[in-house]
């Protein structure tokens, strides 16, 4: 009964404030308006206005990942070795833990070479020599008496032996050559014919065989691998 009492008074009210409020409602609006735009420009001027969140676009860069640039390294262009003294000065038979002198007369008779192989061994100054390609041929002597005075009489000594494979190096001035042997033979001095020329750099090394016939002679030819600069 008590809650009827109220909700009729509550109503009374209600009703008797909106017929207050009808006559005037455009006063009211328009006042409304102004006072709420008047409250938004004064929150705009110090910034409190809530700004709405922007969605960022993602450019191509952004999203792609970053790929360092691969590029192909160059091949190093071979050493090119240029010599200015095409003459052997020694060489060094590996296999043998030796090296001997070389010698390189100007001239090819046989008194001359012979006075050369006293000091080392011998370039044939017909052959070829070590700039361009061709075949340089080394004369040298051996020995296997026990008594030997002059040790250049034993500076092919044991070459017989050599296998293929094995490493002679020829210096010149300014570059070291590396051959590596490719055969090994015996042959009678009326057959030995050593080859000049041609489009390899080969070294063949002969020497005479103290223990057979004077005639007999044993042969090394040998290929170049590699060269160097000292």
């Amino acid at each position: 009964m008590f809650s009827c009492i109220i909700y009729a008074i509550l109503n009374s009210m209600f009703s008797k404030l909106i017929n207050e409020i009808l006559p005037r409602s455009g006063v009211f609006l328009a006042v409304f308006f102004v006072v709420m735009s008047l409250g938004y420009s004064v929150l705009y001027a110090i910034d409190f206005v809530p700004e709405p969140i922007a969605t960022e676009e993602k450019s191509e860069e952004t999203i792609a990942p970053s790929v360092p640039e691969i590029t192909k390294q160059e091949e190093e262009a071979p050493e090119v070795i240029e010599t200015g003294d095409p003459l052997p000065t020694s060489i060094t038979i590996d296999a043998l833990d030796r090296t001997i002198t070389v010698l390189n007369p100007t001239s090819n008779k046989i008194s001359d070479l012979d006075n050369a192989l006293l000091k080392g061994v011998v370039r044939h100054p017909d052959s070829d020599d070590l700039v361009g390609p061709g075949n340089i041929l080394i004369l040298g002597h051996s020995s296997y008496l026990k008594n030997v005075f002059n040790k250049n009489f034993q500076a092919f000594n044991g070459i017989q032996n050599l296998n293929w494979g094995d490493t002679i190096r020829v210096k010149s001035g300014d570059v070291e050559y590396t051959y590596k042997v490719d055969r090994v033979y015996k042959a009678e001095a009326s057959d030995v014919s050593v080859k000049t020329g041609g489009d390899e750099h080969k070294l063949t090394l002969v020497t005479c065989n103290t223990f057979g016939a004077k005639e007999d002679r044993f042969i090394v030819e040998a290929t170049l691998v590699s060269k160097k600069a000292l």
